[in-house]
């Protein structure tokens, strides 16, 4: 006899609703809305005065809930928006993206040291992937976005805009489960200005102006290694930014171009890619560093 998730699932949606946190279905062990799109919408019912988005009818009904799961085993997601929620969606990178990036729990954890601030205790998930979904209360008078990567490497947050996956639902790598059924705590004050701060657009990577007593031959290589880092792809953007850094070390450790001078270069070329001006910084002073504890002496290299 099949075993029927039904039962569980909605369950999870009910218990999310406990909290006032507003579900919508997911596809059966999938991720990805089960309500309909705008395209096929019939503008009638709910959607009789214009499409409504599926966070626009995310809800905490129970009745609505019962018939809606009582229609398939849907996985369930929470409109974070409307929940008043910001979550904190920490990855674990996959080894096929080529990406020797920190997890976001390593992110997040250094965040938190840099911000004097512990680990915050509060409702936790973790993915069948072994990351983390960390829940926050989001202030209610500040209408925060949801992010992709702009806190830091393999760090997510949702908040208006955004769905996260409750625990309980199920997908093809195992079941969302809850490792911190406390409370969820008011989002931390260092997060919130870190996400309510508007970020500087990233500088525009203009033509390389080298002081004088800087060699010809790393002029040239500095061009080269820029370059190959603003053509970086998604996931191999940090690997690159510190290979090229480092392969440029030497110059700056022989005396034939300032460190400032790559410093500033590298730097562009970062942020103009997508990478956060902290993450650009701590990587260029890592591989510098690195270069000069292991560069050979001209006569040799």
């Amino acid at each position: 006899m099949t075993h029927d998730p039904r039962p569980a699932l909605l369950s999870a949606a009910l218990t999310a609703t406990e909290h006032g946190w507003h579900v919508h279905p997911l596809r059966p062990r999938a991720k990805g809305s089960a309500l309909h799109g705008e395209r096929s919408c019939s503008r009638t019912g709910e959607c009789a005065g214009g499409h409504r988005k599926w966070e626009q009818r995310a809800t905490t009904d129970p009745e609505r809930i019962r018939r809606a799961w009582a229609a398939g085993a849907f996985n369930v997601g929470i409109a974070t928006g409307p929940s008043g929620l910001l979550v904190v969606d920490l990855d674990v990178p996959k080894d096929k993206d080529g990406s020797d990036a920190p997890s976001g729990a390593t992110s997040f954890k250094a965040l938190c040291e840099r911000a004097g601030a512990s680990w915050p205790a509060t409702y936790t998930v973790r993915t069948p992937s072994a990351g983390l979904h960390l829940y926050f209360h989001a202030p209610a008078d500040t209408r925060l976005p949801s992010t992709t990567k702009t806190v830091a490497p393999n760090i997510d947050t949702r908040a208006w805009g955004g769905n996260i996956v409750a625990a309980g639902s199920i997908t093809s790598q195992g079941t969302y489960e809850i490792v911190n059924d406390g409370p969820v705590a008011e989002l931390p004050g260092w997060l919130l200005h870190q996400l309510s701060t508007r970020p500087e657009p990233p500088r525009q990577l203009t033509a390389l102006r080298i002081p004088g007593r800087a060699t010809r031959r790393a002029e040239v290589a500095l061009e080269r290694e820029v370059a190959t880092v603003k053509a970086a792809r998604e996931g191999e953007r940090h690997r690159l930014l510190l290979t090229r850094a480092i392969a440029m070390g030497r110059f700056v450790v022989w005396g034939d171009i300032p460190r400032a001078v790559v410093e500033e270069a590298f730097g562009a070329a970062g942020e103009s890619v997508g990478l956060p001006a902290a993450e650009c910084t701590a990587t260029i002073r890592d591989a510098l560093a690195y270069s000069a504890r292991t560069c050979r002496p001209r006569e040799t290299a």
